[in-house]
């Protein structure tokens, strides 16, 4: 059966990680007929130029105020009409590197359960074990993600199984069948710009019944701070920064999205009871 795998990669600097994620999807042994296309939002890196020069891959600008949601939606916005029924879209991160039966792992994954929407485990090639990531639970009652991997004894995180079912998909190597867009929408980066993004729209499509799915041997290895860390920001910063995982605006916004009738109602107030307890444990 003849299909597609249009790869959506949001890149700003780090052209060296660049380089090297294009060259494991080069090396792909797949099935698939690859479409890379690289959302260059506004690097000054030498990306551009990079670009102009691979005839391979897609490049698309933005001007740098794009961030992730903005970029992936810039990349969908592309692909999707180019899509056939039985074609897939995968997100994928610029500092994300991968063994070359990635793409046809993920697509196994998803047929074997039931056209899912299929994550990727991540690993830290300086730790051991190096598995450090499987994917999201979120509590949106006590307004709190965590991971799979927390719930693991370490003879499991050692060993992990095949598959996992989270809550939420990460934007860093997810496969979706690209029919789950035409049915139930795509990313909504004017209320979720950067952070939370990725979340809302797996969960999105996990309420309307498409299963959400974890591979141990679709895995991606990122480095050890793959981009979620606040470190060196002011209190300012980690609370209203768009590049803030702690961004009140935005963590409001999700939870409010993913929530009930009552969850949305009650959100601020248990977000703010939620920042005092934080305050008060410092």
């Amino acid at each position: 059966m003849s299909f597609s795998v249009f790869v959506l990669v949001p890149v700003f600097n780090r052209l060296h990680h660049t380089k090297t994620m294009v060259e494991c999807l080069r090396a792909q042994k797949t099935e698939a007929r690859l479409v890379i296309v690289i959302i260059n939002d506004g690097s000054t890196d030498g990306t551009a130029d990079y670009l102009a020069g691979q005839p391979d891959l897609v490049a698309l600008k933005g001007d740098g105020t794009l961030f992730w949601g903005g970029a992936m939606e810039c990349g969908l916005q592309y692909a999707l009409p180019l899509c056939s029924t039985d074609d897939y879209i995968l997100f994928l991160n610029n500092d994300t590197y991968f063994a070359p039966g990635y793409v046809d792992e993920l697509v196994r994954s998803s047929r074997e359960n039931g056209d899912a929407a299929v994550g990727s485990m991540i690993h830290d090639a300086d730790a051991q074990p190096p598995l450090v990531s499987i994917g999201a639970r979120v509590d949106v009652n006590r307004i709190r993600v965590t991971d799979i991997i927390d719930e693991l004894s370490a003879a499991e995180r050692a060993d992990p199984a095949a598959f996992y079912f989270p809550d939420a998909l990460s934007g860093r190597g997810t496969l979706f069948p690209a029919s789950v867009f035409d049915k139930y929408g795509t990313l909504m980066p004017k209320l979720l710009p950067h952070y939370f993004a990725d979340y809302e729209l797996s969960m999105r499509f996990r309420r309307k019944g498409v299963r959400l799915v974890v591979s141990r041997d679709g895995f991606v290895v990122s480095p050890p701070v793959y981009g979620n860390s606040t470190e060196g920001m002011s209190l300012r910063e980690r609370l209203f920064s768009i590049r803030s995982s702690g961004n009140l605006r935005h963590t409001l916004t999700f939870f409010c999205l993913v929530g009930t009738p009552t969850q949305r109602v009650t959100a601020p107030l248990r977000l703010l009871v939620k920042a005092i307890w934080q305050g008060l444990r410092r």
